[in-house]
């Protein structure tokens, strides 16, 4: 439980940071709120051997309304997102998911970038992300990219940025305050979801029922067919690989994301 040793730089901003990204390479990791990095790096599944520090970034953590969609900047820390009147009347699934993040310790200091840019298939944020049919900005040494959620996510722990770049800010369409809902199935309340399921404005996706946060591509088309809930949520699984574990096998994994994807709708709806 002891991390390999590594050297520790601050970034006072988000240029100095890329730029210190481009300089270490892929030997360098951002440091956030640290409750993603960390504990893999305890285990020794990360061992980086320079930590760039971004949590002190002054101006990136906010949530404000620009336009048709929600900007949140990557340093937002997750207990920021669930106190949000601006999420909550406006993209109420981002602030409805981060109340299910760990525990209270961990809402006061994860971040909404870091979580997203882990990119772990189990985690709740990134199935918001891509139920919401987010944009993902991102900053490298040629300047600013912004990614949609659907090609973001491309593994486990595999994203669309390369190295060099860093994740600064997410852009969430305006929903309105209704028709959100995230069902998560655990052990315990604060575990990591065996299945979980997040929808808004008839879109559908689940974490971990694959290598990455998936959409429930079959029912949403039924629902926008004309299906019943029951039917279309009956449709969830299709097309998905879940891991098996000591929690759930395949077969279970593909029951509670029929199931949940059901409770989820009909709440939503």
């Amino acid at each position: 439980m002891i991390p390999a040793a590594f050297d520790y730089v601050r970034a006072g901003s988000v240029d100095e940071a890329v730029a210190l990204l481009g300089e270490h390479g892929e030997d360098a990791k951002l440091l956030a709120g640290g409750h993603s990095l960390l504990p893999m790096m305890k285990l020794r599944f990360a061992f980086p051997s320079v930590l760039i520090d971004i949590g002190h970034i002054a101006d990136g953590s906010y949530v404000r309304v620009e336009g048709d969609e929600v900007a949140i900047g990557a340093l937002t820390r997750h207990v920021e997102l669930v106190r949000s009147a601006v999420l909550a009347a406006e993209a109420p699934l981002i602030a409805k998911v981060a109340a299910y993040v760990g525990d209270p310790q961990i809402r006061h200091r994860g971040t909404i970038g870091g979580s997203v840019a882990h990119a772990d298939p189990a985690a709740d944020l990134p199935a918001a992300v891509l139920a919401s049919d987010a944009t993902i900005v991102v900053q490298g040494p040629g300047g600013r990219r912004s990614i949609g959620a659907a090609e973001f996510f491309q593994g486990y722990f595999e994203t669309a940025m390369t190295p060099d770049e860093m994740l600064v800010e997410l852009r969430v369409p305006r929903t309105g305050p209704a028709g959100a809902h995230y069902e998560k199935f655990t052990r315990r309340a604060n575990d990591w979801a065996i299945v979980a399921v997040a929808t808004v404005a008839g879109r559908v996706a689940m974490a971990n029922m694959g290598g990455a946060p998936l959409r429930a591509e079959a029912t949403e088309a039924a629902l926008l067919d004309g299906a019943s809930i029951e039917d279309a949520a009956a449709l969830a699984a299709e097309g998905t690989t879940p891991v098996e574990d000591m929690h759930a096998d395949a077969g279970y994994r593909q029951h509670l994301a029929r199931v949940l994807t059901r409770r989820a709708l009909a709440a939503a709806s």
